[in-house]
């Protein structure tokens, strides 16, 4: 499944440290206004990031649970930490970086701010500037926030305009931290690298093509108005260390060069129209991540017909691949013949029985049947799909539809007034949470639910 998420609210407070407020969406990719940035929901993309993470987070010492990779539609190249153990990656790191390991090196880079808890310190160093310095503080930090691999020159030297005023020291002093932070994370990257047998050439391949990308525009910028390393003197002590490595020269395994095409080939078939799809993937081209971007365009622009013969044929060349059998089943079920959808969605949960998003979507097409019994099997699977999704409001109505189909009143109200409050939306939240505890027996659990949800829905 892919899905793209709206994210509700957002401020800049330093490079590294941007708070988000985010819900979901229905289980399908949606376009959201091109304004706001957008969370991807993909269990293809999200299962391969755990596997480029998993490895660098032991060698951290960090437990891979704890830590989540978000994906945010957005083509430009970037990566930052955000709320403590959260990891926020660009679309645009994915589909430019070339190989896997240049995408894993970013990953350890930001690794590396978790692991050296540069969040929480960089709240102590904030604390430490006066009162009245801390304003033009941070509207100077967030004037030259932006890119948190490789420094924005433009909104450096938009920062450093604000720096020039009674702030500036305590502003300079504050970069040159974060710049300390910075090299911190790079050598701590090095390190995990290292201790998983990786190389660091990647990461020392994108930070220098970002780096020539940004070259004409660094000539006239304060080194001290960044709040990166200048780039490259950055490469330069990155490859000063990483060359003695003895695995500076490995090269990814073909599996995983695969999954890193099939994972591009999805994002520019969802994400991109039908022209740049066939542009980068011409009908000559008859690999694995060709087939799959163009099966996956051929289905956004409705033609099913056309669509279902190159998915088949995916499956037939790989039938272990969960991800072929949900594009199957999800084409089917997104051009109305959700009962067709159901056996590839049961087969793709087959193969990956716990993943979340899968089964939200093999409930969807039982839901969408309209079938009593189909509702019973949807709400086992919403229940199972609860242990990590549920703080997905899409989850909440699918669930609200089963229990509405057979026949469970109360239930259906508790799980809309669940959704309402998770989309901000507390005058339904309400409404809903009283209409349900109305119907269930005071002190029960699902009392006790709906009077939480009140108390949530009517706090300022």
């Amino acid at each position: 499944m892919f899905a793209g998420v709206s994210v509700l609210r957002r401020f800049v407070v330093i490079a590294v440290a941007i708070a988000m407020a985010f819900t979901s969406v229905a289980p399908a990719f949606s376009q959201a206004k091109r304004s706001a940035p957008r969370l991807i929901r993909d269990a293809e993309i999200e299962g391969l990031m755990r596997l480029y993470t998993r490895p660098i987070f032991k060698a951290a010492g960090i437990n891979p649970k704890s830590v989540r990779v978000y994906l945010i539609n957005d083509s430009r190249i970037n990566a930052f930490v955000s709320g403590g153990q959260r990891i926020f990656i660009h679309t645009g790191l994915l589909t430019q970086a070339k190989t896997p390991n240049e995408v894993i090196g970013v990953l350890a880079h930001e690794t590396g701010h978790i692991a050296g808890g540069h969040l929480a310190r960089m709240g102590v160093e904030l604390d430490r500037a006066s009162v009245t310095s801390i304003i033009g503080m941070l509207v100077g930090i967030a004037a030259a926030a932006g890119g948190a691999i490789a420094g924005n020159s433009e909104a450096a030297k938009a920062g450093s305009g604000v720096m020039a005023g009674s702030q500036g020291l305590a502003q300079r002093n504050f970069f040159a931290y974060q710049r300390s932070m910075e090299a911190s994370a790079d050598q701590a990257a090095l390190k995990y690298l290292s201790a998983t047998g990786q190389s660091a050439k990647g990461m020392i391949t994108l930070f220098d093509k970002l780096a020539n990308e940004s070259i004409a525009s660094l000539r006239n910028v304060d080194p001290y108005a960044m709040s990166h390393p200048m780039p490259f003197e950055r490469i330069r002590n990155l490859e000063n260390t990483a060359r003695k490595s003895p695995y500076f020269d490995r090269k990814d395994p073909p599996e995983l060069m695969l999954r890193h095409e099939l994972a591009q080939a999805k994002l520019l078939g969802f994400l991109g129209n039908s022209q740049a799809v066939m542009q980068r993937y011409p009908s000559s081209d008859s690999s694995l991540p060709a087939r799959y971007a163009r099966a996956i365009a051929l289905f956004r622009r409705g033609d099913i017909a056309n669509a279902l013969p190159v998915i088949n044929s995916l499956v037939k060349d790989l039938p272990q691949n969960p991800y072929f059998w949900e594009l199957k089943g999800q084409a089917l079920l997104e051009n109305g013949r959700a009962a067709e959808a159901v056996a590839p969605l049961q087969e793709a949960l087959r193969l990956l029985p716990n993943n979340g998003l899968i089964q939200q979507m093999t409930a969807q097409a039982l839901i969408d049947t309209e079938s009593k019994a189909n509702a019973q099997k949807a709400l086992k699977l919403l229940r199972q799909a609860q242990r990590s999704e549920a703080s997905d409001p899409s989850l909440h109505r699918a669930m609200a539809r089963a229990y509405g189909l057979t026949g469970d009143v109360a239930r259906a109200e508790l799980s809309t007034a669940e959704a309402a409050l998770l989309m901000g939306d507390k005058k339904l939240a309400t409404g809903k949470a009283k209409s349900a505890q109305a119907r269930f027996k005071t002190g029960t659990p699902e009392w006790t639910r709906a009077n939480d949800i009140l108390t949530f829905a009517t706090r300022d």
